[in-house]
């Protein structure tokens, strides 16, 4: 059995070659340049081409989602792995950081107290925080606190990033975000996780 051929290529030149044969492979697409480029970044992190099929982009979301990174806003995620995977450098910048309430002490009594998953505490316990941009790639329950605290007018984020992973009320939640009136940025189904949530979040600061 031979072995694969191996491409010798430069370190700073990987990820354009990466780029451009997720674009040949994938071919035209009805996306917009810009939600095109959040869709190669997510395909680019997973090496998963069906999000060309499932991701959804609400009308000016992006564009909310760059006005918030502009304005200096917080970027709010739902577990630590994702606050260690975005871009920070790029963020501060604009003066914005990178938000996790998950391991706060103040999340914990605060869920146990009311018999929530900490997941929703956190987002709570964010409300105050200047929060421009939510993405959620682990936690359903994260994702239906978001939309509910926007639904109720507490909590009013310029753009929802909802790509939860997994099979109790991930793909459900999904659906329901598609279907409001938000700013959003989804990715339909089963599909998604922490690293989409990131790969979005950091296809964002490249574009601002």
């Amino acid at each position: 059995m031979n072995e694969p051929e191996i491409q010798k290529i430069g370190p700073l030149e990987i990820e354009a070659e990466s780029f451009r044969i997720i674009e040949s492979e994938i071919g035209p697409t009805d996306f917009s340049l810009e939600e095109f480029a959040v869709v190669r970044r997510c395909i680019h992190a997973t090496g998963d081409f069906t999000f060309a099929d499932n991701m959804r982009f609400q009308q000016g979301a992006i564009e909310a989602g760059l006005a918030a990174i502009r304005a200096g806003k917080n970027i709010l995620v739902d577990v630590n792995m994702a606050a260690s995977g975005i871009s920070k450098g790029l963020l501060e910048k604009f003066g914005g950081k990178v938000i996790c309430r998950i391991s706060d002490p103040e999340t914990v009594t605060k869920a146990k107290k009311n018999n929530m998953t900490r997941s929703e505490a956190a987002i709570e316990q964010a409300l105050e925080d200047n929060i421009g941009i939510v993405a959620i790639g682990n936690a359903p329950t994260a994702l239906l606190k978001s939309m509910e605290l926007a639904d109720e007018g507490i909590f009013r984020p310029d753009l929802i990033i909802g790509v939860p992973v997994g099979f109790v009320n991930a793909a459900e939640s999904k659906e329901i975000l598609a279907s409001k009136q938000l700013p959003f940025i989804t990715a339909l189904g089963r599909k998604g996780g922490t690293p989409v949530a990131v790969a979005a979040v950091n296809a964002l600061l490249r574009l601002a």
